[in-house]
């Protein structure tokens, strides 16, 4: 893009609660312009990581390109926050495409929700008793049980969230797979998850739930009391994240993977 295009370009500016970011969307509007995010072409996110997933969740039907600086506590889906130079910036990011996870669940009543998860969907349970699930990929039983607090299925986008958390291996955003991370396996102890291609088709069968009830979560959209969980990444569906050049993604992970 030339610095003219890039001069020319639409921008909406979207904020967070907090003060700060509130403050940072007024500042920027009346310096850059402002239009409805409808009329985009770039929607500047000003908050946290978690703002930037709400962001990315609003935008799942007009899926114009999100670029976002950091004014919250969590960052790493973030730019760093700097108002000089930003259609300049915008005409320089590298542009990183992820696609969301689609989660359809059963309830024990034999009902089925059905959301879309950019982060992860994690399956946990909901009392004192622990989970017990089978997993199959691809329509063959994998694990017959596991016994654990949950377990998760995370996109490259995810897995330095909840899935990092939960030790699970970070993914290059633009590697074809997925993270399956247990969280707190009991039985069996010392399984850690397994890399799946992004292609997989998870499904997790929910063992005793009326004894063990399990919930399940896709980002902030949650089942309770659920039976059985169907995983798959919609390849359809395209979301693009906006990074400065001079601070990828890939830097930030590889950045990551080698902190002391």
């Amino acid at each position: 893009m030339t610095r003219a295009a890039s001069a020319s370009l639409s921008l909406a500016f979207v904020a967070s609660d907090r003060p700060e970011a509130e403050e940072a969307r007024a500042r920027l509007s009346e310096r850059y312009g402002a239009v409805p995010v409808a009329q985009a072409d770039v929607v500047v996110a000003l908050g946290g990581d978690g703002f930037m997933l709400e962001t990315l969740h609003n935008n799942l039907q007009l899926r114009t390109p999100v670029y976002g600086m950091n004014r919250g506590s969590v960052g790493f889906l973030m730019n760093d926050y700097e108002e000089d130079d930003l259609p300049q910036r915008l005409a320089e990011a590298d542009r990183t495409v992820i696609h969301p996870l689609q989660m359809d669940a059963w309830t024990d009543s034999g009902q089925v929700h059905s959301g879309l998860a950019i982060n992860e969907i994690s399956l946990l349970r909901q009392t004192r008793q622990s989970a017990k699930l089978r997993i199959s990929i691809n329509d063959k039983v994998r694990m017959e049980e596991l016994t654990c607090d949950g377990c998760m299925v995370a996109t490259p986008a995810g897995s330095t969230a909840y899935n990092l958390s939960a030790h699970g291996p970070i993914i290059p955003l633009d590697a074809p797979s997925l993270a399956l991370t247990p969280i707190s396996a009991f039985r069996p102890r010392r399984w850690r998850g397994a890399l799946l291609s992004h292609t997989a088709k998870v499904r997790f069968d929910i063992l005793e739930p009326d004894k063990r009830p399990v919930s399940a979560t896709a980002d902030n959209f949650e089942v309770r009391r659920v039976s059985r969980v169907d995983v798959r990444e919609r390849r359809d569906i395209s979301l693009v994240m906006l990074f400065d050049a001079n601070r990828s993604y890939e830097e930030r992970v590889m950045a990551e993977q080698f902190a002391s």
